[in-house]
């Protein structure tokens, strides 16, 4: 099935974490392709920015706090009665503090914005899905989802938990027409704050991180969420897709 330039024309999608990084770069892409985007961040100025750049591309924004279950509400409420796909994209880390010095606040933090939040987003357009028997779920993990070396153990943790959730969305909801993928990046220069809070960690992880191929800008990965929001994967579900550069062969 060929790719379209216009693969999301009447489509109505979701990108959480939309005013920066990957976010915004999918956001972008997807209103240039036709979509509807309901563009959901923390910041009023970065969304505001983002419908500048669309340039004509369909951008609602929503701003708010996605651990908040009034602003999930708010969220869905502005995608309306046909919600076709969702971006799970937002999440924070955790300063790569490790078992033994991970505080509560942090463990809790991280977990309710990076599992928590995409659990009831997801939870909240189901029905809809369902009752139309179509719908696309993507969420963007991380390569540390995949081995305790590249991370935290809050947002490792929490990211192992996010491959299992889209798992079982696709588990539970394939034969009803609903498919849920991940993609997993490697570096990206998003932005994000990746400073070591332990000596300890930092010492322990950089001879692994030496190993690490480029990080690659957002637009880099948004290749392949498209791809896997859009029809030109149909039968693609329950997929975690290593977006690294060959990082998980090494």
């Amino acid at each position: 099935m060929p790719q379209s330039p216009a693969r999301f024309t009447d489509q109505t999608i979701i990108v959480t974490g939309a005013g920066a990084g990957i976010g915004r770069a999918t956001a972008l892409r997807l209103a240039s392709e036709g979509a509807r985007v309901i563009a959901a961040d923390l910041s009023a100025a970065n969304l505001a920015s983002l419908a500048d750049e669309a340039a004509g591309g369909e951008i609602v924004p929503v701003v708010g706090d996605l651990t908040q279950t009034d602003f999930i509400d708010a969220v869905v409420a502005a995608g309306g009665d046909r919600i076709d796909g969702v971006a799970n994209i937002a999440g924070i880390s955790d300063g790569w503090r490790p078992p033994a010095e991970i505080d509560d606040a942090t463990w809790q933090r991280v977990f309710d914005l990076n599992l928590t939040a995409p659990m009831r987003l997801s939870r909240a357009v189901l029905p809809q899905m369902l009752a139309r028997g179509r719908g696309a779920f993507v969420f963007v993990s991380s390569e540390a989802s995949f081995r305790a070396s590249l991370s935290g153990a809050a947002y490792t943790s929490s990211k192992h938990g996010l491959n299992g959730f889209a798992k079982s969305i696709a588990f539970y909801y394939g034969a009803e027409g609903i498919r849920s993928n991940v993609v997993a990046p490697g570096g990206v220069l998003t932005g994000m704050d990746t400073v070591f809070h332990s000596d300890y960690a930092k010492a322990k992880t950089a001879p692994i991180l030496q190993t690490a191929p480029a990080s690659v800008e957002p637009d880099v990965i948004v290749h392949s969420i498209l791809w896997l929001l859009s029809d030109d994967s149909p039968n693609i579900n329950g997929v975690i897709l290593p977006c690294d550069s060959g990082w998980t062969t090494m």
